[in-house]
């Protein structure tokens, strides 16, 4: 089976499990085009070429990593060593979401800082809507105000996540010194002004 094809087989058993187009796009690590494009596809025949429209994009699949504490923690490791000189003054690390609360709390315990968690809009958002809602801070976790913190995730597509969540930091009182992430398809160097850092960094070649 190609890639495509297990892609769109994953997005149809997350459909039917409930998730919403923004949440597959998080757990497939796709952008959110290209995981509404993936659920229209679910149902299709198989021997059917693909529609000359299908998106461009990269699927990152570290599930090699995040199904393994041990690589998880060394993985952690480096991304914080990668945020120790941002800030003499940081006390706070924030995950955002699924993916980047385990990392966040690696990251968290490497530069002994308190932890939050982030839920981004995008959890609510189908294609049939303009926008996926506000998102919030988990009531579990530290509080956001007077604070300066990083900002953990395990990709940067579009940067709208990440940047809806620089704003609900700032709107909450903190100030965000920097970003981590593992692979960044934006590949700008600040987003809303906060440092962007990454393991990897994709870049396309040639026009889409």
């Amino acid at each position: 089976m190609k890639s495509i094809d297990k892609l769109i087989q994953s997005a149809e058993e997350l459909t039917e499990h409930g998730l919403s187009q923004g949440e597959i796009a998080d757990e497939l690590n796709v952008s959110r085009e290209t995981a509404s494009w993936l659920v229209k596809q679910t149902g299709q025949d198989a021997s059917e070429p693909m529609p000359a429209d299908s998106p461009v994009d990269v699927h990152v699949d570290w599930s090699a990593i995040g199904r393994d504490s041990h690589r998880l923690t060394h993985l952690g490791g480096i991304m914080a060593d990668l945020l120790a000189q941002e800030g003499e003054n940081v006390d706070l690390t924030i995950g955002i979401g699924k993916s980047g609360a385990p990392l966040a709390t690696v990251i968290s315990q490497e530069l002994a800082t308190d932890l939050s968690v982030y839920m981004p809009g995008k959890y609510q958002w189908n294609d049939d809507e303009t926008e996926g809602g506000t998102g919030s801070f988990s009531e579990n976790f530290a509080k956001i105000r007077d604070r300066e913190c990083y900002i953990v995730d395990d990709n940067i597509d579009t940067g709208q996540t990440m940047t809806e969540t620089i704003d609900r930091i700032r709107d909450s009182g903190g100030t965000p010194k920097a970003v981590v992430v593992l692979t960044d398809k934006l590949g700008q160097s600040e987003i809303s002004g906060v440092p962007v850092h990454s393991l990897i960094k994709m870049v396309q070649m040639g026009e889409n």
